[in-house]
């Protein structure tokens, strides 16, 4: 099996499992207990806090555990929303390409009164400050901008997104769970004031996360019930997976730049070769995007048939993001930079990791093209292209 769906989710690593394991076994106390066993539960989760603060330039105190990704771009949202709702300030800004998890909170906020402003992307996958720059208004109450996007991994420049917002004294949120672990991240510096991230994308467990928020920033619960996460998320923490994405982000940033050079090299010669099929595209800008994404339209086939196709020859790959893969709809994502409904229906989206291999990727060189052929030739809508009756759109 050749797995290149690391942008879906990723192997867990072997640190992430054996941080992990006592804590399933021995050292398995509730935190909130006062008795030694939960008190060794308790400095474990501060420990935890501590390095994955450390990992990002925050301080512990500012970092609270979610389910995942999803949970913290809801609460970093609607927090920011309603704060600035009790100042009179209903007007929040983002982009159309972000993923679902923000879209669909600010649909909620849209439903409460809230204007909400969705920035148009360039074809490059870029959203630029000065256009944050031009939509602050004086009732703005939140820019909520993804460091990375998850489908055509387009890295965003977050840090002088940050300053605009810094210096219009704006809140700022960016959905980060592409980027932790794979790029540098640093939220004073790049003066982001909510960040989510999730540890399943850095080789951590599913179904745990984070939420950064900087100290003074206003954080309301999603979760009534106890007092745990200082107040802003009830419910006993799972100490054994934050043991787990400690240890994984950790790692992970670690090992960062030396996995960053040998991702592009495979990444640019999976771009050169997959350039090389006729009337094809590559979607995000061709230098400013994660390290081990590549996405391509094809014209004249499904990606859903090429998925299936793929699949049977081993290997894993996705059509857009994992949370709309049993969706037949073309990606927002790629309506989103002007892609056609024709074309965005033919994606393919293939995120590496370092365990990945050159041998891999020439396999993969090799079926891609095969897979795409044969697909086209199945199609009459291809065949009347071919024949002239049809015109070509790339």
């Amino acid at each position: 099996m050749i797995y290149a769906d690391n942008a879906a989710t990723t192997r867990m690593s072997s640190t992430a499992m054996e941080a992990m394991l006592p804590y399933m076994r021995e050292r398995f106390g509730n935190p909130s207990s006062l008795y030694g066993e939960g008190q060794k539960a308790a400095e474990a989760l501060w420990s935890a806090r501590e390095r994955i603060a450390a990992c990002i330039g925050a301080l512990p105190q500012e970092i609270y555990f979610t389910s995942g990704g999803s949970e913290a771009d809801n609460q970093a949202i609607l927090s920011a929303a309603h704060s600035g709702e009790r100042k009179g300030k209903k007007h929040v800004i983002s982009t159309a390409f972000e993923h679902h998890a923000v879209l669909h909170t600010l649909q909620k906020l849209e439903k409460e009164g809230f204007i909400v402003e969705l920035l148009p992307v360039h074809e490059n996958g870029m959203v630029y400050p000065e256009q944050v720059a031009e939509a602050v208004r004086e009732d703005t109450c939140l820019v909520t901008i993804m460091y990375a996007n998850n489908e055509i991994g387009s890295v965003l420049p977050v840090t002088e997104i940050g300053a605009v917002c810094r210096e219009k004294k704006v809140p700022f949120h960016t959905d980060a769970v592409q980027a932790v672990g794979h790029l540098p991240v640093h939220v004073k510096e790049q003066n982001i004031d909510f960040l989510s991230l999730s540890a399943h994308k850095f080789h951590g467990p599913k179904g745990i996360g984070a939420l950064y928020a900087r100290r003074g920033m206003a954080l309301e619960s999603l979760i009534a019930g106890g007092a745990q996460e200082r107040g802003k998320r009830a419910g006993t923490e799972n100490v054994p997976a934050v043991m787990g994405m400690a240890a994984a982000l950790e790692e992970a940033c670690r090992d960062r730049q030396k996995k960053q050079e040998r991702l592009i090299r495979l990444r640019t010669r999976l771009i050169e070769g997959l350039s090389q099929i006729p009337h094809s595209v590559l979607n995000g800008d061709a230098d400013k995007r994660l390290p081990g994404n590549v996405n391509f339209c094809f014209e004249g086939i499904e990606g859903e048939s090429l998925l299936l196709l793929l699949d049977d020859e081993g290997i894993c790959a996705s059509s857009g993001s994992a949370c709309t893969s049993g969706s037949l709809a073309p990606s927002h994502v790629l309506l989103a930079i002007g892609r056609s409904h024709e074309i965005a229906h033919g994606s393919l989206r293939l995120s590496l990791d370092a365990d990945n291999t050159e041998e891999e990727v020439e396999q993969i060189l090799k079926i891609v093209p095969k897979a795409v052929e044969r697909l086209r030739n199945l199609s009459p809508l291809w065949k009347e292209k071919i024949s002239g009756k049809l015109r070509f759109i790339l």
